[in-house]
């Protein structure tokens, strides 16, 4: 292979899988652009050694620039597996941790030169993460999400708070209290099951409704 060649490999790499980080870092994932692009263009440089090394040692050694290739798919496990989190009732890190094994072989499909491999695996890839989370939504029958809210510190605010969710059907799944900085407010993070994510708003909107309680959200 040429200079131009292996430079050529590099930046399909690092566009393809740069790509596949953007949509990542804009939802705010800890593996976002850069994790992303470096896993892409070094699974890529990992797949062009073990070509050059088969070229260079032909007839002397028996080189399988395959091998290589096994290693980067069985070791981005333990990269993929630093980004699930199990955050209470929820487990978050899951679609991180398949893009990441997803650009490993990008990167290697891209050293390789099986460019036709690469840009389709990325299409395919930007597809599923930008438009089937709407679907995916669609798809489920429950929701679990994190909901934040600011109230007085005292036992009335909890019990208005509970009743209210009540009101919405929602589950309480784990309560957290923690003291806040200004004087007699707490911040109770609920971790919730909703049957439906229509309700967000709404739910938002009557809890802040409620005497005591100065903020409300979801995380």
């Amino acid at each position: 292979m040429s200079d131009l060649v292996v430079i050529g490999r590099l930046l399909l790499s690092a566009l393809l899988t740069g790509l596949v980080g953007y949509e990542r870092e804009r939802h705010g994932r800890a593996a976002g652009f850069r994790t992303h692009l470096l896993v892409g263009m070094g699974s890529c440089l990992i797949m062009l050694t073990a070509l050059y090394l088969m070229d260079t040692l032909a007839g002397r050694v028996a080189e399988d620039p395959t091998r290589m290739a096994a290693q980067v798919i069985s070791g981005i496990g333990f990269l993929g597996a630093g980004t699930i989190l199990r955050f209470r009732a929820s487990v978050r890190g899951l679609t991180t941790a398949a893009s990441l094994w997803a650009v490993a072989g990008i990167g290697l499909a891209a050293g390789a030169g099986f460019t036709v491999g690469a840009v389709a695996t990325t299409i395919a890839v930007l597809i599923a993460l930008f438009g089937f989370s709407r679907l995916e939504r669609r798809m489920r029958k429950d929701w679990y999400q994190t909901l934040i809210v600011e109230s007085g510190a005292s036992g009335e605010e909890l019990v208005k708070i509970r009743r209210t969710l009540g009101e919405y059907e929602v589950e309480i799944r784990d309560l957290d209290v923690k003291p806040a900085h200004a004087p007699g407010v707490s911040i109770l993070e609920f971790d919730v099951k909703l049957m439906s994510a229509r309700e967000k708003d709404a739910i938002i909107t009557a809890l802040e409704r409620v005497e005591g309680v100065r903020r409300a959200y979801w995380t």
